[in-house]
């Protein structure tokens, strides 16, 4: 009988092991690449080793075809028992047993739909919905025991208000909130804590409403809840769907509350104006249909941007019909402009080079738009081969940072005028110190903040250079409260940190949700509203003594 042969097996472990070596220690790719390429690095080794086990082994036959009857049995099982329920923001597949029950649906999705305009009678908690995982102290009775009925109540203006995506500015920042540094002695409180449809949209604040966008099998809704208690107050649904197992499902945008109005874009391109108070569509436009776009692969992310008295939202249509603006009272198409498609960046406002603008993250450019007419006033090309995500953001000197992940990272703008009078971009610095996946970034004191693969950074953004890089939260959120950070992790945890450009200080932490959590979070006075896709909570935040 031959002796066994070893040294195959041994070399394509070898192998292995230097491959691995090579992704996580000598490749520059990004955290995404690195896993994908230990996916197919751990395969082919797997595949190789059958390969020896069956074909150059030596074993005994009943040894080579048990073992390939076990593996075979092994990848059956898998694939019987488990199922990927999505992937994280490093690509890493999310596993659950297909037995798993999901996640309580909260009424608001479960019940039937009222008539458009109607006020939901669901109460605001669902019996038996998963605790935090740190206990905090919780108001007694809200969100438990709430009223069959929450009535509409007058829309004004507040300065507490966290009215679209990414606040007040839409930039992560708000200002005029001073939180309290010891968690230990005053920890955030628990209001109300409950399940929700699925979807990536954040969460706009008006007065007491609070509007999301939800997913419930083939309608797309959008939901208004009660501040303190998460009672649903009225909900508006529209026959519209999008879902894949990599992107997960539902709408991605976060409405935009202006006045008496919430406007929202859902995942296909779907662009209503709801009355604030009930629900009730007011119009509504296919803003991919009737401007020959075509939906990005991810589905449409955009948050609409309410200036004046337009609706602007980014089409994505070839021929002048980029970014587009809609008559906010009446829906009719007030102007158009750029030829780039969409990425998932929503417009903002901007004042650069003494000119206010509109800027836009694009499938293939950083552009800015004139308010008034929609004509593009600067354009500078981006790499369009991966999801385009982080907004811009305006720095002092007339300038702007824009970033993104998967290997690509940071580069500053100088935009100036012309001598004929127009504006140009021209590149100052790029860096690949800071790759904001899904993560929007912020400025304090003269200095970058953001999540570099996950990784919290601080950068100069005078030259690009990074400062420090410390603490792992996974593809989060991060938004500046006064001069205080609250990084939200990708596993639901909310951070407190300290910023300044010496090292990372974290200050405390507690578990707000479970599982995945890509949805922006929005701060309304001393309230914060964190939710994924599928479940949503409201917190007391302490606050500084006046």
């Amino acid at each position: 009988m031959d002796r066994v042969r070893w040294w195959p097996a041994a070399a394509i472990v070898g192998l292995g092991l230097a491959w691995l070596g090579g992704v996580w220690l000598l490749s520059e790719a990004s955290r995404q690449d690195k896993v994908i390429g230990t996916i197919v690095a751990t395969g082919t080794v797997l595949v190789l080793l059958l390969l020896w086990l069956v074909a150059l082994s030596r074993l005994p036959w009943r040894v080579r075809v048990g073992g390939l009857l076990a593996f075979m049995l092994l990848v059956g099982l898998a694939r019987g028992l488990l199922r990927i329920r999505g992937v994280t923001g490093d690509f890493v597949p999310i596993l659950e047993w297909r037995w798993t029950v999901p996640v309580v649906v909260h009424p608001s999705v479960t019940a039937r739909l009222p008539a458009p305009g109607a006020v939901a009678p669901t109460p605001g908690a669902v019996a038996g919905a998963a605790p935090a995982r740190v206990i905090l102290p919780e108001s007694r009775g809200e969100g438990q025991e709430t009223a069959a009925r929450v009535a509409p109540a007058p829309i004004a203006p507040s300065s507490r208000d966290y009215p679209q995506f990414l606040g007040p500015e839409r930039n992560g920042t708000v200002p005029g909130v001073r939180l309290a540094r010891d968690w230990s002695a005053r920890p955030p409180r628990r209001l109300w804590r409950q399940a929700i449809g699925p979807g990536w949209s954040g969460l706009a604040v008006s007065e007491a409403s609070v509007v999301t966008q939800e997913q419930q099998g083939e309608d797309e809704l959008v939901v208004s809840y009660e501040l303190r208690t998460g009672a649903v107050r009225w909900r508006h649904a529209d026959r519209a769907r999008y879902a894949t197992v990599i992107a997960g499902e539902g709408p991605r945008a976060t409405p935009t509350l202006s006045g008496d109005r919430a406007y929202t874009l859902g995942a296909t391109g779907l662009l209503n104006a709801l009355d604030l108070r009930t629900g009730a569509r007011i119009w509504s436009r296919n803003v991919v249909g009737e401007n020959g776009a075509e939906s990005p692969p991810w589905g449409k992310s955009c948050s609409p941007l309410v200036l004046d008295e337009l609706v602007i939202v980014s089409a994505g249509g070839a021929g002048g019909k980029s970014l587009v603006a809609y008559d906010r009272e009446t829906g009719r198409l007030a102007w158009a402009g750029g030829s780039d498609g969409s990425g998932y960046g929503s417009p903002m406002m901007a004042e650069l080079a003494g000119r206010k603008q509109i800027l836009i993250f694009n499938r293939g450019s950083v552009a800015a738009h004139d308010p008034k007419g929609g004509a593009v006033l600067w354009e500078h090309p981006w790499p369009s081969e991966q999801p385009n995500v982080c907004q811009p953001l305006p720095l002092p000197g007339d300038r702007v940072l824009v970033s993104a992940g998967y290997g690509i990272g940071s580069k500053v703008f100088q935009v100036v005028r012309t001598e004929e009078g127009g504006l140009k971009a021209s590149l100052v610095w790029e860096s690949p110190r800071l790759k904001a996946k899904f993560t929007n970034i912020v400025l304090h004191d003269g200095f970058v903040y953001g999540l570099d693969d996950g990784v919290l950074t601080c950068l100069d953004p005078t030259n690009g250079e990074r400062r420090w890089r410390a603490g792992r939260y996974g593809h989060g959120q991060v938004v500046l409260v006064g001069d205080l950070l609250l990084v939200q992790t990708e596993e639901g945890e909310i951070v407190l940190v300290q910023p300044n450009p010496s090292s990372l200080t974290e200050l405390g932490r507690f578990a707000a949700l479970e599982g995945k959590t890509w949805n922006p979070p929005a701060l309304a006075g001393a309230i914060l509203l964190v939710r994924n896709d599928r479940e949503a909570a409201a917190f007391e935040m302490p606050l500084e003594a006046p």
